[in-house]
């Protein structure tokens, strides 16, 4: 078992056929066919159910590492010279109702994400349904050329969320999907109301930290600078280290630097 497993933790099956069977009556089936998801993830239990709903199970376990995640993400925040911003959960139903409600608002400002089903509780259990996407590539999947062609439309998708008051707070290539040609977000977190200028610059420097190494730090300060200006861009730079420290995101943070200085520099 590796250390995801671990932090996860396992749902008692028993549990898991009561979430079912609450699932089916909900929505009028007799039964439901359960395929369980191999999924890299620390904070849920991943099913698909007949082929058209994604649910996430959420154990008390799993709030408890959420919030030990964000704890060390506020403590890293203030690496960047900036108060933590990361907001936690108390119980198993609170995140999956703002994932339900991040994914709604999404949608609403006419992004691309999962269409949200429900969200409810079951014995101590929170349970998320979202509409099941069958088929999709990630952006770790796809190959450089199609990242370069895609990285303009990742941006702009970013900016639209930050023009209309949003955040995403945990962007990197697992949570863009591409599917239809097009592109998807999934799995934001949440974030303190009223911190609009860390949390921009924070995705920013997230979306040039999944770029920088399939497209290099200056294309891919480049095609940010096509969408954000100069003082977004400084600020992103300030979150670099931050970024760095997470183990999900691999990059050159002295080379992405000394490329947004010098947008900056052109900016001034």
């Amino acid at each position: 078992m590796d250390l995801r497993q671990l932090a996860r933790g396992t749902v008692e099956w028993g549990r898991i056929e009561r979430v079912v069977r609450t699932l089916a009556e909900r929505y009028g089936r007799e039964e439901v066919r359960v395929e369980f998801v191999e999924s890299d993830n620390w904070l849920s239990t991943p099913l698909v159910i007949d082929e058209e709903w994604f649910v996430k199970i959420v154990s008390r376990q799993n709030a408890l590492v959420h919030g030990l995640l964000t704890t060390g993400r506020n403590v890293g925040a203030f690496s960047s010279g900036t108060e933590g911003f990361f907001d936690r959960f108390d119980t198993p139903l609170q995140m999956v109702e703002h994932e339900h409600e991040a994914t709604e608002r999404m949608r609403e400002i006419g992004l691309n994400a999962p269409r949200p089903v429900d969200a409810f509780e079951v014995n101590g259990l929170g349970v998320l349904v979202l509409e099941y996407l069958p088929a999709f590539e990630t952006f770790d999947d796809l190959p450089d050329d199609e990242v370069r062609e895609r990285a303009p439309d990742l941006f702009s998708m970013l900016a639209a969320l930050h023009d209309h008051g949003l955040a995403h707070g945990d962007l990197r290539a697992e949570n863009v999907l591409i599917r239809d040609d097009e592109i998807y977000f999934i799995d934001a977190t949440r974030l303190q109301a009223g911190r609009a200028r860390e949390t921009r610059a924070y995705d920013l420097a997230c979306a040039l930290a999944v770029l920088e190494p399939r497209l290099g730090a200056r294309e891919a300060v480049a095609v940010a600078y096509g969408t954000y200006g100069s003082e977004d861009l400084l600020a992103a730079r300030e979150f670099l280290d931050f970024v760095r420290l997470r183990p999900d995101h691999e990059f050159d943070s002295t080379r992405l630097r000394s490329e947004l200085e010098k947008v900056a520099d052109l900016g001034e």
